[in-house]
């Protein structure tokens, strides 16, 4: 019982509840536990959830640390309030006068009035600022003055005290206690399987008459729903709610750096005993309330958008195809039959999101000439190597936080996964409309990363004339085809050497198809090595074909010779297409640059096809917080009585003061009685500057012709 009611034992939980807080803060909570593999690592991940740091204000010990912290307070209030109730009542004034010469202010003086005359007088002038007075008479004819002020140091520390134990019973009422004991004693069982909500048993509900809850309702614009989902360390639990939630419109406003400025729900509350239909309007901090029920807005999600996707394949031999989907559903596709590759394998593809909105960081777009280049985004500029690397040479983040910013809406993008039959799957963000960094021609932003704890890096693909990426493909389809590739390399030859000298058409021909062989991964750059196509497979020739010191020369000549028979290339598939020849100027040379980027990076491309977002349709969704919180009342009662407590503890000094009045032997004071020896003393819970003025102003009026006796 000591133990439990001492200061050092609540001080020492009050530290556990703050250590667990800042691990609630910055961890965050209730996640799926593959975002913490991802982030810890599998045996962490597992120490942590062994420990429920995922889940930490409703996790056994820290509802045990709580309920210790509420019976240690209200010990501590039990033992110690009729002790400071007595103290309250009582006035002190059976002191013995000699024990006032021990206090630290004190000051002794001959009054020449008799003790009870001056008894009478100092009284009144006590009373008059601010103090209770009582006066006691002796035997020996003397006169005890005992006066108090600042009783309501004390009284703040029951109300500091009694808040803590009000503060934690309100969140242990409203925290997950209720859900546990309904879970240990009623039978209740958390879900962790799939399907929709309204198949879930009965065993893994709550009734609408859950005294307190706090759960997640996403509503999708145009629908209802009326079941709350409670998360749990293995799964969830549902809450059944005495209302329907209806949304009709979701509304959102953005800042100019794309974060959301506001949330807003318009919704229809449906009584289900009533029927009754009542409008609400739900924003951040203005929630709406039915039934003792809150709904907050929580944030907001895709509510089942559907797209269209054009698949676009990698290989340049496979045909196109178009794709539908809703977010959040999957799609099976084999690939084999209209997809490159000639053997069926398996592959999920799950479209994930939808943003409409995309504001990115243009500042090294509008940089200008003679800017700083690197003042702005480079969605290469991420892991980048020194050498010519493929995807790690040309795919970086979409985005460099450390940059100036010029922030700019690049329109909707978006993002899918493509799952093999193993069960690993990669994510994707793909662009849907070309976006201008400056480079000279607009480009495709195709994203890729391996987990979620990576950033997206992109593949830039240039857009043609017409805002496409048909030139491209139709590029790289050329490039897998010999013939295509034979003659575009004479059309190079024929253009580039006068037709009186056959023999140098022959060697830059041969040079030409050497490099266009290379580039398109049909003849191996070293021998005994796989083809692999590209600017790595144009590295790795020069590494073994030229001379160190040749190589910078002899690379700027190949890569002349390079550029020159794709160019012809393009134009040869532009002439298949029945469309007119792309002229010779900057901006051609600015699009074959990066078009030549692109062709070496998309043989690092992971998967078989692109998919380039055509159209869609957005249905928006809102993430309401539903909320029964009986002691949320409680707990801003406590937050009122903690706030005076804390107050009158530190700002109210507790002062007594007692003057020991007796006859002085001499002649008669001025009231024809004999004068008084007088003894002032007073003391104080708390010393400070403010008690020595205060003693000294007490002094001067009380006894004037004191001799100080402060030591």
């Amino acid at each position: 019982m000591e133990l439990l009611a001492s200061m050092r034992f609540a001080i020492a939980l009050l530290t556990l509840i703050c250590i667990a807080s800042v691990i609630g803060t910055v961890l965050k909570q209730s996640e799926p536990y593959a975002n913490y593999v991802n982030q810890f690592g599998p045996f962490w991940a597992e120490v942590f959830g062994k420990l429920n740091l995922y889940t930490v204000y409703s996790a056994w010990w820290f509802l045990l640390i709580l309920a210790f912290l509420v019976v240690s307070t209200t010990l501590c209030i039990v033992r110690n309030t009729p002790k400071i109730l007595t103290d309250l009542r009582t006035y002190k004034e059976n002191i013995r006068a000699q024990a006032l010469q021990a206090f630290r202010h004190r000051a002794q003086a001959t009054l020449d009035e008799s003790p009870e005359a001056a008894a009478r007088r100092m009284g009144a002038v006590l009373a008059a600022r601010g103090w209770k007075v009582k006066l006691q008479q002796r035997e020996s004819a003397g006169w005890m003055i005992a006066a108090k002020a600042g009783a309501t140091n004390k009284l703040g520390y029951l109300a500091a005290h009694s808040a803590i134990v009000m503060i934690c019973l309100g969140g242990l009422l409203d925290g997950n206690l209720i859900v546990r004991a309904q879970m240990w004693l009623g039978g209740k069982t958390v879900y962790s399987g799939g399907g929709l909500v309204s198949e879930v048993a009965p065993e893994h509900r709550l009734s609408e008459r859950n005294p307190t809850f706090r759960g997640n309702l996403l509503v999708a614009e145009g629908t209802a729903a009326d079941t709350a989902i409670l998360t749990q360390p293995n799964g969830i639990v549902l809450q059944d709610l005495p209302f329907a939630v209806e949304l009709k419109k979701f509304i959102v406003e953005y800042y100019p750096t794309g974060m959301p400025r506001l949330f807003a729900s318009e919704i229809v509350i449906h009584d289900k005993a009533t029927g009754e239909a009542r409008p609400a309007r739900v924003e951040v901090n203005h929630p709406a309330s039915y039934k003792g029920v809150e709904i907050y807005q929580s944030s907001f999600d895709d509510g089942g958008s559907t797209v269209k996707l054009r698949a676009l394949p990698m290989d340049g031999v496979s045909a196109a195809f178009e794709l539908e989907g809703r977010i959040g559903d999957s799609t099976r596709l084999t690939r084999g039959a209209g997809m490159p590759g000639g053997s069926a394998e398996q592959l999920t593809l799950e479209y994930t999101g939808l943003r409409v909105i995309n504001v990115e960081n243009m500042a090294e777009a509008q940089a200008g000439a003679g800017g700083p280049r690197d003042a702005g985004v480079d969605v290469r500029k991420v892991d980048l190597g020194s050498s010519l690397s493929g995807l790690h040479q040309r795919l970086g983040a979409a985005n460099k936080p450390d940059a100036p910013q010029t922030l700019r809406n690049v329109g909707p993008s978006v993002s899918y996964k493509l799952r093999d039959a193993a069960g690993q799957a990669r994510e994707f963000n793909n662009y849907m409309v070309p976006v201008d960094l400056g480079e000279g021609a607009p480009v495709f932003l195709w994203g890729l990363r391996e987990t979620p704890a990576e950033p997206f890096r992109y593949l830039r693909v240039p857009a043609d004339a017409e805002g496409s990426s048909a030139d491209f493909f139709r590029l790289r389809a050329a490039l897998a085809d010999p013939a295509l590739r034979e003659r575009a390399v004479r059309r190079y030859a024929a253009r580039m050497v006068d037709a009186n000298r056959p023999d140098l058409q022959g060697q830059l021909a041969a040079s030409a198809l050497r490099a266009l062989m290379l580039f398109a991964g049909a003849e191996a750059a070293q021998e005994g090595r796989a083809p692999v196509g590209g600017l790595q497979a144009m590295a790795d020739f020069m590494e073994s074909q030229v001379p160190a010191g040749d190589r910078e020369r002899a690379g700027e000549m190949l890569m002349r010779i390079l550029n020159g028979a794709l160019f012809e290339l393009l134009q040869t598939t532009r002439e298949r297409a029945h469309l007119a020849p792309l002229p010779t100027d900057a901006k051609t040379q600015a699009w074959m640059a990066q078009a030549v980027l692109a062709l070496g990076d998309a043989w690092f491309y992971p998967a078989p096809f692109v998919l380039q977002l055509s159209d869609f349709t957005q249905v928006q969704a809102s993430v309401f917080q539903v909320a029964r919180a009986p002691g949320k009342n409680v707990v801003y009662l406590g937050c009122a009585l903690l706030i005076l407590g804390i107050f009158a503890m530190l700002y109210v000094r507790e002062r007594r003061l007692w003057i020991w009045l007796e006859p002085a032997t001499g002649e008669a004071g001025a009231d024809g009685g004999m004068g008084s020896q007088a003894t002032l003393a007073l003391s104080t819970n708390r010393e400070t500057l403010d008690t020595d003025k205060e003693f000294v102003q007490l002094r001067g009026q009380l006894l004037p012709n004191a001799s100080p006796g402060k030591e």
